[in-house]
């Protein structure tokens, strides 16, 4: 049995009212099911089906097996290169901007589509049928060049729907950094006077997506760089490096979020420096637990191998008269 539609251009009307349907849908953040099932058609299929309508509107030379083939090929196309202009004006690449101007290209090509359908001789136009029995085609080729194609479009398509519903998570990381004794990036305690206390704002936060027990040694160094002529290569000579402090702290794995920046842990820390100099006062953090120090003990002898094995370090150079 076949069924076609020769009298009204069914098939762009329908892609219109996909993409009117699947705007609410997804605005609204309704179910996640009903947006893939309207989105992947959306994204994967209907630009390129729509392009094609309005380019070839008669049934001569495109028929409906390689329409529905070319259309996931162009769809494919167009949505990075809309992507891409998205890109370079002030809306950006987001949910809303990318669903509306596909809507709109959709819209728009849909209306050139219409006239370019209704201008063509009506025994040439194209119009969509469905033969409900599978083709007994005399070429066997053409039968396997068939099968593979449908299956190839539902290898396809449940590939976008395991990449949509199991995302793939983002790059594990964890944010560390000191802050002024104001909670901001500036006013850090450069200057002091032997003895007197100094106080920074320690920052944490874990994006590692497991809980870690880190542990933050603080150091205060003392340092030379020389320049080796072998090598021609700079190199540190760490004079001194004493042990200043340690803190321990267990966080769960909290989302990084690009657009809200929002602190998980921060910690006033109050020091002083009794003795004079310039220094770098080393902040080194580790994942895994460290062995204990005694407090102001010298450890240059290890100095090397703590910093190349710290997780992530940050310092404050001081300048204590």
């Amino acid at each position: 049995m076949k069924i076609s539609f020769k009298t009204h251009p069914i098939d762009i009307i329908l892609c219109i009212l996909w993409g009117i349907l699947l705007l609410p849908i997804t605005l609204l953040s309704m179910n996640g099911i009903l947006r893939i099932l309207f989105g992947l058609p959306f994204l994967l299929f209907i630009p390129g089906y729509i392009l094609l309508s309005a380019l070839f509107p008669t049934k001569k030379g495109i028929d409906g097996i390689e329409r529905i083939a070319l259309s996931f090929g162009l769809s494919l196309a167009i949505v990075p290169i809309l992507g891409l202009i998205l890109n370079y004006t002030p809306w950006g690449i987001r949910l809303e901007t990318v669903l509306l101007s596909l809507f709109y290209f959709i819209i728009i090509v849909s209306i050139f589509a219409f006239i370019r359908w209704k201008t063509t001789d009506p025994e040439d136009r194209f119009f969509p049928s469905f033969n409900l029995t599978f083709p007994q085609s005399q070429n066997k080729i053409d039968t396997v060049l068939l099968i593979i194609l449908v299956i190839s479009i539902l290898i396809a398509f449940m590939t976008c729907i395991f990449v949509i519903t199991i995302p793939n998570p983002g790059e594990p990381f964890t944010e560390f950094y000191l802050l002024g004794p104001t909670g901001k990036a500036t006013e850090y305690p450069r200057n002091l006077i032997i003895g007197e206390n100094a106080s920074i704002v320690i920052g944490l936060a874990n994006h590692e997506y497991k809980n870690i027990n880190y542990s933050i040694e603080i150091w205060l160094i003392n340092q030379t760089t020389d320049y080796n002529e072998p090598t021609h290569t700079n190199e540190t000579i760490y004079t001194h490096m004493w042990f200043m402090d340690k803190i321990s702290i267990d966080l769960n794995h909290t989302t990084a979020n690009e657009k809200i920046w929002k602190m998980q842990w921060e910690y006033n820390y109050t020091f002083q420096i009794k003795r004079k100099g310039n220094y770098e006062l080393t902040f080194l953090l580790f994942t895994t637990p460290t062995d204990e120090y005694i407090r102001y003990e010298d450890y240059k002898s290890i100095a090397k191998q703590k910093i190349d094995n710290a997780y992530e370090r940050t310092y404050l150079e001081l300048n204590v008269i």
